[in-house]
């Protein structure tokens, strides 16, 4: 064929000649270049780990996959629970597990608590209790702004009721689904799913059963110093700084994904009919308030939360008694979260186990000067960061109560500082988990879903805003709340 054929005439009668096609191997290079980051970074991982002589073998290799899979998770695209799943086969394969650790971690009882709440969610989803909600919501919102203020304020009282992270996000996906159906639109549908579990994090402080790292601390607390912190002593002290840290959450992820523009567009939600409650949504509605009242008074009962949230999933899908065929309440499961928790439990685990997890922290407290201090607000502060920054190297919340609480009580016993103020402040910052998806099952929940939703580098950019902002609020708090109401360093 000539090449003449190929030359088309403009309008004004002069030859164009189409753009060449791209070369061939073009893909190729641009996979090479996406890699040299990744890779890099893999091998100052490698390098990192070999430089501390006073670490044992066991512990270079938990560092070692726990490094590797946050830069892989970070920048990459490869899915999070296979990350999390190769980095645990290696981690077992260089001896800083034992193979029964990774067989044992799905027996774990937050992998079981997951099971549970998502076979809640899924028959509040089907009976159409969660169309109910959103009508509720519907009736009341009428931009997308408000439906952002609307959504803070549905899930901050959750906190109290529901006392899983991953329970509490499951519970809100037909909200969220039905709101991100309402308008659509990619920044709305990223923000919301932004929004959902940055509150339902947040909020966690609210209330002392708000996450099962909480009873981890206060035991750990009542252990060490027979000191403890009564349920209405953390409502004190957490409920107000949860709300204010939800509004705040949601006025920065409003500017931050949200133009003007979209925040005033109208939304209309269906508002359903007012009917009566069908059966099937009266059983669900007994069901789900008999388990938030036995998660509420585990202390009474000894029954724990996940054993109550298996009980209520068996109810659920009982044949002739349930709401949902049990086909469809293992479909209502979301297994990949399920494998990566799993498998992220290994790893942090492993950081706990082989002190790999206590001699980071011991460097940190060392590095940040804050054992030789005498000031209270520098104290105050440099906890604050250090909690804060915590779930980057631990991204298991009882993880992190169980490497973290001891340190930061020896801590306040060489500085002679009161251990209950210690611990609590504390907790707040490792309630804070909001700069990888994989830092929290609530946040890997909402980057899972089938839909587009948001980014690693969306959430890096919002916890570069958020984290100092917590900061700032632990210290206006400290000063303005809790040293008047007993919490006092």
């Amino acid at each position: 064929m000539r090449n003449s054929e190929f030359i088309e005439l403009t309008a004004a009668g002069r030859p164009s000649v189409p753009t060449p096609p791209p070369p061939v191997g073009g893909g190729v290079r641009r996979r090479l270049d996406g890699a040299v980051v990744p890779l890099a970074s893999v091998l100052g991982v490698v390098v990192l780990v070999q430089l501390p002589r006073t670490l044992e073998a066991d512990a270079r290799a938990a560092l070692l996959a726990f490094g590797v899979a946050v830069v892989l998770w970070s920048t990459t695209r490869l899915p999070a629970a296979w990350v999390a799943l190769a980095c645990a086969v290696g981690l077992t394969a260089l001896g800083g597990a034992e193979q029964e650790d990774l067989f044992e971690a799905l027996a774990a009882d937050v992998v079981w608590l997951m099971v549970g709440a998502f076979v809640l969610g899924g028959a509040i989803r089907s009976t159409g209790l969660a169309g109910r909600l959103t009508s509720v919501v519907g009736r009341r919102v009428r931009t997308v702004g408000g439906a952002t203020w609307a959504v803070t304020t549905m899930l901050v009282p959750l906190s109290v009721l529901i006392p899983s992270t991953s329970g509490r996000a499951a519970v809100m996906l037909p909200v969220h689904r039905s709101l991100t159906r309402a308008v659509d639109d990619r920044s709305v549908t990223r923000a919301l799913s932004v929004l959902v579990p940055v509150v339902v994090l947040v909020s966690t402080i609210c209330t002392l059963v708000g996450a099962g790292s909480h009873l981890i601390a206060v035991d750990l607390l009542d252990d060490a110093t027979g000191s403890s912190i009564s349920f209405g002593q953390w409502l004190l002290w957490g409920a107000p700084f949860g709300v204010a840290a939800s509004a705040v959450s949601c006025w920065v992820v409003g500017r931050m994904f949200l133009s003007a523009e979209l925040r005033r567009t109208p939304l209309t939600l269906p508002r359903g009919e007012r009917r009566p409650l069908s059966p099937s949504e009266r059983r669900t509605l007994v069901v789900t308030a008999v388990m938030v009242a036995l998660w509420s008074t585990e202390a009474l009962h000894g029954l724990e939360v996940a054993f109550v949230a298996l009980a209520g999933a068996v109810v659920l899908t009982a044949p002739g008694v349930g709401v949902m065929a049990w086909k469809d309440g293992v479909a209502a499961v979301s297994w990949n979260l399920v494998v990566f928790v799993g498998a992220a439990l290994v790893l942090g685990e492993a950081l706990v186990d082989t002190g790999a997890a206590a001699w980071v922290v011991d460097r940190l407290f060392t590095f940040s000067g804050i054992s030789q201090t005498r000031s209270v607000l520098l104290v105050l502060v440099v906890l604050a960061l250090l909690t804060l920054t915590s779930h980057l190297y631990m991204t298991s919340h009882a993880a992190r109560a169980a490497a973290l609480v001891p340190a930061v009580l020896s801590l306040a016993a060489s500085l002679d500082l009161d251990p209950v103020a210690v611990v609590f402040i504390g907790t707040v910052g490792m309630d804070y988990c909001l700069t990888m998806a994989v830092s929290s099952k609530a946040l890997l929940l909402y980057a899972e879903l089938d839909e587009e939703t948001f980014e690693p580098a969306d959430l890096m950019r919002l916890s570069a805003v958020l984290l100092p902002v917590h900061v700032v609020l632990v210290v206006v708090f400290y000063l303005g709340w809790w040293q008047w109401t007993g919490l006092a360093l």
